[in-house]
């Protein structure tokens, strides 16, 4: 279904006629520099459902969208949204990492808030279209960049009762980035257990990439950071001993001497499409890959600790820190005496030598743009 050929023929216009290449917009800053910023680009697009069926999809110059002040999206957060990247590669091709993966998720998180689903292929057709009109903002080969994709869709019908919306708008926009931690995997970063907050209940929307989740996350995030640690760590809601996931992205334990790769598994942990590909490539390279309940005194028999997720890719962790809220007494779990680790190394280089075209895409994840 994310083929994207035959739409040549479709309604819609390309901002210009001639082929642009990947690389070839002009920006303000260095492709190398981007960091992990709203850019704008030439367009975004759109496809609203109306009358029980979806449009037709629209590309939009404009970086605004006009909303009726009873949308249910803001007052009831019926929104959700996705992550995913594409790659310019060596030859000039642009590929999208799994975006049939970002599809079925988005779908996952629509049946959670009773939003209509999306189909794969209008998604993945959705992907092709704004990213060919994008084409020169795909950073170049070599700059490890990436076009970030961010699918977004809400209810912009009005309602005031508690109820589902009778219009949705759906829109992809997309951004040139670079790297989400300065330096990709330059060195780990410091983590702090959050216990005084949970992300998600035991029976929630952990699971789902609702947009309210994120809002929840937004103050302790950012007293973390203000005590030093880039980057936080949540436990179970209910007995607050296993751990579930970073803020924003999932959580590996590697164990070197077993060859172990072990992840948690909950029904409030967002399933990160990133994590899922990470498995796959540590099967590969014959680990043990365990997806179960991971116990917050386990830290102690891992030898590195990753957060993986679309943006960060695999962020080295070189430190968990618990601090007891009684005694103020501190745990610090370290790993790797804070130097990367072999694994994490290998881990990742595979999986962005598989997006950027660098060895064979042996499990069919990347999506070819057909910038015809």
């Amino acid at each position: 279904g994310c083929d994207g050929r035959g739409l040549v023929t479709s309604a819609l216009q390309m901002s210009s006629t001639a082929k642009k290449a990947p690389g070839s917009a002009k920006l303000d800053t260095a492709w190398e520099d981007l960091g992990f910023e709203f850019r704008p680009t030439n367009s975004h697009i759109q496809i609203q459902h109306k009358n029980g069926e979806w449009q037709e999809p629209e590309l939009v110059k404009e970086p605004y969208i006009n909303l009726h002040i009873g949308a249910t999206a803001l007052h009831y957060g019926q929104a959700c949204f996705e992550g995913l990247k594409a790659f310019c590669h060596e030859n000039g091709e642009v590929v999208c990492f799994r975006p049939e993966e970002n599809a079925a998720r988005m779908q996952s998180s629509c049946r959670r808030i009773l939003m209509p689903e999306l189909p794969t292929d209008k998604f993945c057709d959705a992907v092709q279209k704004v990213v060919q009109d994008n084409i020169e903002y795909v950073p170049p080969y070599g700059s490890n960049g990436a076009l970030y994709i961010r699918p977004l869709l809400f209810g912009s019908g009005p309602r005031i009762g508690l109820q589902p919306a009778d219009e949705y708008t759906f829109i992809i926009l997309v951004i040139p980035v670079g790297d989400y931690y300065q330096g990709g995997l330059s060195k780990p970063v410091d983590a702090l257990v959050i216990t005084d907050y949970d992300r998600a209940a035991p029976q929630g929307v952990g699971a789902v990439k609702v947009a309210g989740n994120y809002a929840a996350d937004l103050l302790p995030n950012m007293e973390s950071k203000k005590k030093g640690f880039p980057i936080s760590l949540y436990l179970d809601a209910k007995t607050q001993t296993m751990i579930e996931e970073f803020s924003t992205s999932n959580f590996v334990g590697i164990n070197n001497s077993k060859k172990l790769y072990v992840t948690p598994k909950s029904n409030s942990v967002l399933p990160s499409i990133t994590n899922k590909s990470l498995m796959q490539i540590a099967r590969d390279e014959g680990y043990t890959v365990e997806e179960r309940d991971v116990p917050l005194e386990e830290l102690a028999d891992f030898d590195e600790v990753l957060a993986v997720g679309t943006a960060v890719v695999v962020t080295p962790v070189g430190s968990v820190t618990i601090v007891d809220s009684e005694t103020g007494k501190e745990k610090v779990y370290e790993f790797g005496n804070r130097e990367i680790g072999e694994s994490t190394k290998q881990l990742y280089q595979r999986v962005r030598a598989i997006q950027n075209g660098e060895v064979d895409d042996r499990h069919g994840w990347n999506m070819k743009i057909h910038n015809d």
